[in-house]
C-alpha cells in the first residue's frame, strides 16, 4: 500500500546538512520510502492513503547510537559526591562508578532488568528516536553480560523501534579479576564474546581504552576476537587522557570512536581515512563538568562525521532526552544546529552501520520520520526540555503511545 504524507516540510538531511525540501510530499510502500520531492513534481501513480501533516516540519527519525540504557540501580549518590568534588578515578578507586552499577545489574533478574530499561526508552522515543544502540558491559562475566544482552534484544522486540545490541564486556575489571586485567580479557575473547556471538546476541562490540579500564594492546586483543567472529567493533576512546586509542579504531575500520576529548589531530586524519564516525558525548561532559573540549576544528578540517548521542547511563550521563543532547552539543561544543541535528540522523545511523537503510530521508531507506510541530528545524536544538509537538512514523506506520 502506497501512503502520501504532505502537507510538510522536509529537512532531508541526505547530504549531512538540512537539505531542505518547501511543499514536501513523502511516498511510503513497505515500509521504506517510495519516492519524496517537492508536491508539485509527486509522480501520477496510484496512492492508496493520504495524511495531511498540517505544515509540519519531517526529519528523519532521531537515532542515539551511544547508550548504556541496561543496568540496575542508580548512582545518585556518587552525583552528590562529584558536586563535593570528588573526581570519577577517586569515585572509581573507593569502589564506585560502575563496579557499584555492576553489583546492582549482577543482582538484578533480568525481567527488573527489562523492567527498568523499558521507562527509560519510552523516555527517549517520546523526544522521536526510532533507532537506538544498547549496550552490555555492567555484568563482566558471562551470565551477566547474557543476561543484559538478552535485555536489549527484548526491548527491540517488544518496542516499535530499531534496536542495535552492542557487547562491552571489556567495560571495566570485574573485581574478581582484581590485579589480572590480562587474564580477564583472555576469558572475554577466548570464552564471552564467542559464545554470545553464538547466541546471536550482538551486533557489535566496544571496549573502554582509558588509563582506568584497559589499555590499547589489551583492547586490540578484543579487535581481533571480533573480527574473527565477523562483528564489526567501536572505541569508548580520549576521554580522559591521550592513548591514541581512536588511531586504534580506526585501525580496525571501527564503526566509531567515542568520547575524544583528547584526541590528537593524528587522530582525525586516521578516522577520516577509515571512515570511523566521532561520537560526541556533551551528557557526560557536562555531567563530569569537563573542561577540556573534543577538537572540533580538526574533526571538521579532515572530514570527520560527527554524531552525537546522550551516553544514557546511571553514572556520568543520566540523560533521558537526546534532543537535550542536541542543545549541549551546541551550546558546550560549538556545533550548529544544522550539524547536530546531522549527528543524531544521517552521522549516527554511520556509527551503528546503517547509513545505507537509516539516518536520511531518501527513496529506499526505512520510512522512520517525525512531523514536529515547529517554525524551523533549528528549534529542536533550541528548547531546552519539555516535549515537543509531534508525529512519530516509524517503518511508514504512525506510532502512538496507547
Amino acid at each position: 500500500m502506497k501512503t502520501l504524507w504532505h502537507h510538510c516540510h522536509a529537512a532531508t538531511l541526505a547530504h549531512g546538512g538540512y537539505s531542505i525540501i518547501e511543499d514536501a510530499a513523502i511516498v511510503t510502500r513497505g515500509g521504506l520510502i517510495d519516492w519524496i520531492g517537492p508536491l508539485c513534481d509527486l509522480p501520477q501513480t496510484g496512492i492508496d492513503q493520504r495524511v495531511d501533516l498540517e505544515g509540519a516540519w519531517v526529519t528523519p527519525g532521531l537515532i542515539d547510537c551511544h547508550t548504556h540504557a541496561v543496568f540496575g540501580g542508580n548512582r545518585s549518590g556518587e552525583f552528590e559526591q562529584r558536586l563535593q568534588g570528588a573526581s570519577y578515578a577517586e569515585i572509581a578507586a573507593r569502589g564506585g562508578g560502575i563496579a557499584s552499577t555492576v553489583r546492582a545489574t549482577r543482582a538484578a533478574s533480568e525481567d527488573q532488568l527489562f523492567a527498568s530499561a523499558l521507562q527509560r526508552v519510552q523516555a527517549l522515543m517520546r523526544d522521536g528516536v526510532t533507532t537506538l544502540e544498547i549496550k552490555s558491559g555492567y555484568g563482566l562475566d558471562l551470565a551477566s553480560e547474557r543476561k543484559m544482552l538478552r535485555v536489549i534484544r527484548r526491548l527491540g522486540e517488544a518496542l516499535p523501534l530499531t534496536v542495535r545490541s552492542t557487547c562491552l564486556a571489556a567495560h571495566a575489571l570485574p573485581a574478581e579479576y582484581a590485579g589480572r586485567a590480562d587474564d580477564y580479557i583472555a576469558h572475554v575473547c577466548e570464552q564471552m564474546l564467542p559464545a554470545l556471538a553464538n547466541e546471536g546476541l550482538m551486533d557489535a562490540v566496544d571496549a573502554f581504552c582509558e588509563h582506568l579500564a584497559f589499555s590499547p594492546e589489551q583492547v586490540e586483543r578484543v579487535f581481533i576476537t571480533a573480527r574473527e567472529l565477523g562483528l564489526p567493533v567501536k572505541l569508548h576512546a580520549e576521554q580522559l587522557s591521550p592513548l591514541h586509542g581512536s588511531s586504534l579504531a580506526a585501525r580496525y575500520q571501527a564503526l566509531s570512536a567515542d568520547h575524544l576529548e583528547f584526541m590528537t589531530e593524528e587522530d582525525a586524519i586516521a578516522m577520516a581515512e577509515a571512515g570511523t564516525v566521532a561520537v560526541l558525548l556533551p551528557g557526560a561532559f557536562h555531567c563530569l563538568r569537563e573542561t577540556r573540549l573534543p577538537p572540533l576544528d580538526i574533526l571538521r578540517r579532515h572530514g570527520v562525521k560527527i554524531a552525537l548521542a546522550s551516553d544514557l547511563n546511571p553514572g556520568t550521563s543520566p540523560g533521558l532526552s537526546l534532543r537535550l543532547m542536541l542543545n549541549l552539543g551546541c551550546t558546550l561544543f560549538r556545533l550548529t544546529p544544522e550539524e547536530a541535528l546531522a549527528g543524531v540522523t544521517l552521522h549516527a545511523a554511520m556509527a551503528l552501520g546503517l547509513g545505507a537503510s537509516h539516518g536520511s530521508l531518501e527513496p529506499g531507506k526505512v520510512a522512520d520520520f517525525v512531523a514536529w510541530r515547529i517554525e524551523r528545524p533549528a528549534e529542536l536544538a533550541y528548547w531546552l526540555g519539555g516535549e515537543l509537538p509531534r508525529r512519530v512514523i516509524r517503518g511508514g506506520d504512525e506510532w502512538s503511545e496507547a
